[in-house]
């Protein structure tokens, strides 16, 4: 199917964001995305519309149509603050269920239904019944990539945020030296390096950062003297070890605009470079690109549609979002610690 057209009006209309995302957008590609950036934009205005979009977004995306940024903690936070009336999910279907949860009174829009998560189709509202069976008295934390079903059997929430801080603060209030930490496997092996509390893991893993070894680190800094290395805690341990800092994508764009490192790997999604890139324009990103199928089923044309025909709503049973948000909001009430650093 063509495109819409790319004419004079709309090159002077979106002339500032093309400029913002120039080195990132190559210009062929923008008499592509410009057509989409000026219809969404317009749209969200008559729809009383905010489009909220994970850091793993395109820069087209991430810089041109979303009002809010950020990773699945911030988002979350978002959600539940922004008083639009539609809230545009730009990014994976558990997201999307989450701003459900906090807002159950918005619609909430989902551009492509399909797009998933393997951490979250990795365990069910079943499994977690059957852990909670298997170790009774033990408090469950979730990360955030799961469905409201999980979430709803839970007792907190977290992110890669916040995962360490929920969970020594559900081991107190629990009085517990243990917790169980679902589905994310590297993560929990990654947080228990930082914690006392001892954690019962699942095998939950991201098809991004599970493929990242400690030999790609090794080959990252043999093919690039200097370069400081950041991994996601959904990285394998040996991954992470072998690393400068591991954070959240949050904390890695925190870290690059900080420290202002000249050259800099991000081991995570392909995407967060270019987004990062644009703001920083100085630092040299090495790009390792794995990308993730299920965020790159987002695409401009896509958020377009959604608006335009008020589709795919996203709902979520009362009786389970009551339960989910519980958890959520026990997640929200924790103070975020500070991102590892290397020593």
């Amino acid at each position: 199917m063509p495109g819409l057209p790319f004419t004079p009006e709309i090159a002077s209309a979106t002339e500032a964001l093309r400029q913002k995302v120039a080195h990132v957008v190559p210009s062929l590609e923008w008499a592509v995305h410009a057509p989409y950036i000026a219809a969404i934009n317009a749209l969200k205005r008559e729809r009383n519309a905010v489009v909220l979009a994970h850091n793993y977004m395109t820069p087209e995306i991430f810089h041109c149509v979303a009002d809010f940024v950020g990773d699945s903690l911030q988002l979350a936070r978002l959600a539940a603050k922004t008083d639009a009336a539609v809230i545009v999910q730009a990014g994976v279907h558990f997201m999307a269920e989450t701003s459900k949860v906090l807002s159950p009174e918005k619609t909430v829009l989902i551009p492509d239904p399909d797009a998933g998560c393997s951490l979250a189709a990795s365990i069910t509202a079943a499994d977690v019944r059957a852990l909670k069976t298997k170790h009774p008295g033990l408090p469950v934390v979730t990360y955030v990539n799961t469905s409201a079903a999980v979430k709803a059997e839970s007792d907190v929430c977290c992110t890669s945020s916040n995962a360490r801080a929920v969970v020594e603060d559900i081991a107190r209030e629990w009085g517990v030296d243990t917790v169980v930490m679902i589905p994310d496997e590297f993560l929990a092996q990654n947080v228990a390096q930082q914690t006392p509390v001892k954690i019962v893991t699942w095998k939950g893993h991201c098809e991004v950062h599970e493929r990242f070894t400690a030999a790609d680190i090794r080959d990252f800094r043999a093919g690039n003297p200097g370069v400081v290395v950041m991994a996601h805690p959904e990285c394998p341990p040996d991954v992470v070890a072998a690393s400068d800092f591991a954070g959240s994508t949050s904390g890695m764009i925190d870290f690059v605009g900080a420290k202002r490192p000249k050259k800099v790997v991000l081991v995570t999604e392909c995407s967060m470079s270019d987004n990062v890139a644009v703001e920083f324009p100085d630092t040299e990103f090495v790009r390792p690109c794995n990308l993730c199928p299920h965020m790159k089923r987002i695409t401009l044309p896509k958020i377009l549609h959604a608006l335009e025909t008020m589709t795919v709503e996203v709902t979520v049973d009362p009786a389970i979002a009551a339960r989910a948000k519980k958890s959520v909001e026990r997640m929200l009430a924790v103070p975020v610690t500070k991102a590892r650093h290397a020593a």
